[in-house]
């Protein structure tokens, strides 16, 4: 047996096209579960807390999965070396099914929230494994190709998540909604036993348990500050400088135990890489633009525009197909010509061109503008969020694939979670400032501070027309100052995405990490 720092001497297996497609299939039924029932609950919250009660604890819902997944990572992708993709991948996607089936029989909101937060560790696993998986299988040259199917799945999931969860709320119980995704999640589980065949590699290691306690200790603190702040405390509160000085303290520790782990977690000779660096920085970047965006755009349209859930959801088809057909453009550019660098600089300048162009919206836009604008925004997204990944794997031994992948994907959920808290508070702060600037100039009645404030979308369109007005005025110019914070993000990632270098594909195959005695199906 060898070590984790040794190489390996056997070649890992070819596969064909068809092969790949199959497997590729598997992958991407197991994170269209994931992405969709972890989308589809935000329209069944309100139904939710009308049958469990415990309306101070919402926040905690949503936040529960998101600090679990985020969390979580950066340890599948050692668990993976350690015991193998295969199982990893299988034991992340049977702890989401479980979990989502307790979610659904839950009684009451500690529950739920307890079994959200269980969803979250396996969502954690399926976000990263999938992208370690198709590593394995496939050499960087001809990894574009499929990874832009990979990116299509984002898109998909985030039109069918709240399009499935009107429907599920308006015809059935709001059950269901943990539950519809599980016969897809036991398809993705059958495909991945029958066709993914990986050596099983014994490695004579052990688990950097103080690694995974630091990292993993420092990530939720962080999570419970960004997810918290400003709902469950104020941002200028003991809490927050609590909450910040132990996430601090925990990073610093990880760091110390890493470079003194003999199998790291996150080994520390990654962080000199300068591509890496740069991925992770782009990705966490990319990742607070894009969540931001998203978030915040179906307020808008619900609340301005007037739309349902459903209706909102449908408009952000146009982004779908843009960041559909990018994706997909892109990669196999990328296979054909090998070269990858200009992508994720063009589309973060795209990014940055439908951020602006979004922040122009005005009470009275046309559901046509707001198409083009968010198609320019799903272009420039599909073709940077799977190139990021690529020139990480591609710039590192195979022994550090699944280590990078996990640490990329990991900066691009903490960006995620940034943004979301970043912009929140700039909605939040600034539709404050609007009413109360609004109202004193028309001399009308406060309504309230926040949209929250101001009650649901539905209740808001039954008020008085001048108070009326006055809303949808204010939230406007409040979310035009979200979407225009966006552009510098979006043009940071951009000049990050430059200072890339742009490394050879390889296509011919790399020695693998270590060897196996001999390959034996997983």
């Amino acid at each position: 047996m060898l070590t984790g720092q040794q190489v390996q001497a056997e070649v890992t297996p070819r596969f064909t096209h068809r092969q790949v497609l199959e497997i590729l299939a598997g992958l991407m039924l197991a994170m269209l579960t994931s992405m969709i029932s972890t989308s589809v609950v935000g329209t069944a919250l309100p139904t939710i807390v009308g049958t469990l009660g415990g309306q101070d604890q919402l926040a905690w819902v949503a936040s529960a999965t998101l600090l679990t997944m985020t969390a979580s990572t950066p340890l599948w992708g050692k668990l993976s070396d350690l015991y193998g993709r295969k199982l990893m991948f299988q034991a992340s996607l049977l702890i989401f099914v479980i979990s989502s089936i307790a979610a659904g029989f839950s009684q009451d909101m500690p529950q739920l929230i307890a079994a959200r937060a269980a969803q979250g560790i396996g969502a954690g696993g399926l976000a990263a494994l999938p992208q370690i998986i198709l590593g394995d299988v496939v050499e960087p040259r001809e990894r574009g190709r499929y990874s832009g199917y990979i990116g299509a799945v984002f898109g998909v999931s985030t039109v069918a998540g709240p399009l499935l969860g009107g429907f599920v709320v308006d015809n059935m119980s709001w059950r269901w909604t943990f539950w519809i995704c599980v016969p897809l999640a036991v398809v993705a589980f059958t495909v991945i036993q029958k066709v993914l065949k990986l050596p099983l590699i014994r490695r004579d290691t052990r688990i950097d348990w103080w690694g995974a306690t630091f990292i993993t200790g420092g990530t939720t603190a962080l999570m419970l500050l960004l997810s918290l702040g400003g709902q469950g405390f104020d941002w200028n509160s003991g809490w927050t400088y609590g909450l910040g000085a132990l996430s601090l303290a925990l990073f610093g520790l990880a760091v110390i135990a890493e470079r003194g782990a003999a199998d790291p977690i996150l080994p520390p000779h990654l962080f000199r890489d300068r591509t890496v660096v740069l991925s992770g920085v782009a990705s966490l970047l990319v990742g607070a633009a894009m969540f931001g965006a998203l978030m915040f755009l179906p307020q808008y349209l619900q609340i301005v525009k007037g739309m349902s859930p459903t209706g909102s959801g449908l408009m952000t088809v146009p982004m779908v197909i843009g960041l559909l057909v990018s994706s997909i453009a892109v990669g196999r550019f990328v296979t054909r010509t090998g070269r990858w660098k200009i992508f994720p600089v063009v589309g973060m300048l795209l990014v940055a061109v439908g951020l602006f162009l979004l922040s122009r919206l005005r009470v009275d836009s046309s559901l046509t503008i707001i198409g083009v604008d968010t198609t320019v925004l799903g272009i420039g997204l599909g073709a940077s969020m799977q190139i990021l990944i690529l020139a990480a794997q591609n710039a590192v031994t195979r022994a550090d694939l699944a280590s990078t992948t996990s640490a990329v994907t990991f900066f691009r959920s903490l960006g995620g979670a940034v943004g979301v808290a970043a912009f929140g508070a700039i909605l939040s702060n600034r539709l404050s400032a609007e009413l109360i600037s609004l109202a004193r100039t028309a001399h009308l009645p406060l309504p309230g501070g926040t949209e929250g404030g101001l009650g649901s979308p539905e209740a808001i369109r039954h008020l008085p027309a001048p108070l009326l007005e006055m809303i949808l005025e204010a939230f406007t110019r409040a979310i035009h100052m979200v979407f225009l914070a966006g552009v510098p993000i979006a043009l940071l990632a951009a000049v990050t995405a430059v200072m890339l270098k742009e490394l050879p594909l390889r296509s011919a195959p790399p020695a693998p990490a270590e060897e196996t005695a001999p390959p034996v199906p997983a």
